[in-house]
């Protein structure tokens, strides 16, 4: 087996006044897609950015490829390659689509070649941003917007890649268009955290879940497994 990735123990978030994550404990493996499922306020959001160092942690450790990151500033955590996609998209409107992803390349920005293959990447993966690329992110369909910004996420080329609510907001057929290109991701080879609502689409993606509830782990194991669960049956599935 794989020596963890990122692998979080004791973890201990504060969210604004809260105490939004209670000791949880998760790894990921090189290659793997996990999913983090659970109800509004589980605390989701707030692991992924604990991770990034967004939020204040009281405690706990976070270790990426065997260095600690846990004192690091979120600066350092991209640079060592993790990327977001953040909750809601949060792209630049006024800026166009071909600027967003500059903005996502800042870290390769130096290397011409590097920078080139970046974008060649990204628009192979989403074709729909390249014929876009001179147009205003606010006008693009909520579902351009969010291959955007997994888009610029991706031009960091990030060894690990953290996904928040990627079906949010979005019509199904657009969301299972985006579960397509994620999972030709993790084909490839990439090492995706996603965190989402839609616990049936995430079991289905996944080769691990995690389920959150009130800020600490209840349950964890193989998707295939966790589809059999008779709680996660109830509670996730309907």
């Amino acid at each position: 087996m794989n020596p963890a990735l990122l692998q979080i123990s004791g973890l201990k978030s504060r969210y604004g006044g809260i105490v939004a994550l209670k000791g949880v404990d998760l790894e990921v493996r090189p290659g793997e897609l996990v999913s983090v499922i659970g109800a509004n306020g589980a605390g989701k959001t707030t692991l992924l950015k604990s991770i990034l160092g967004l939020v204040d942690r009281e405690a706990g450790s976070l270790t990426f490829e065997g260095v600690d990151i846990s004192k690091m500033a979120p600066l350092d955590i991209v640079r060592r390659g993790i990327a977001l996609v953040p909750e809601g998209r949060q792209v630049f409107g006024p800026m166009t689509v071909e600027e967003n992803l500059a903005m996502g390349g800042y870290l390769v920005s130096r290397n011409a070649q590097r920078r080139r293959e970046r974008f060649e990447a990204v628009y192979t993966l989403f074709p729909v941003l390249k014929q876009r690329a001179s147009q205003l992110a606010e006008t693009l369909s909520g579902g351009e917007q969010q291959m955007l910004a997994v888009g610029r996420a991706l031009m960091g080329d990030p060894k690990l890649l953290l996904v928040d609510e990627l079906s949010l907001g979005l019509a199904p057929i657009v969301v299972h268009e985006l579960y397509r290109k994620l999972m030709a991701l993790h084909r490839g080879g990439m090492t995706i955290v996603i965190v989402e609502q839609n616990a049936r689409l995430a079991l289905h993606a996944s080769d691990r879940v995690y389920v959150l509830s009130t800020g600490t782990v209840v349950l964890e194991g193989k998707a295939s497994e966790l589809m059999e669960n008779e709680t996660v049956r109830k509670a996730y599935l309907g």
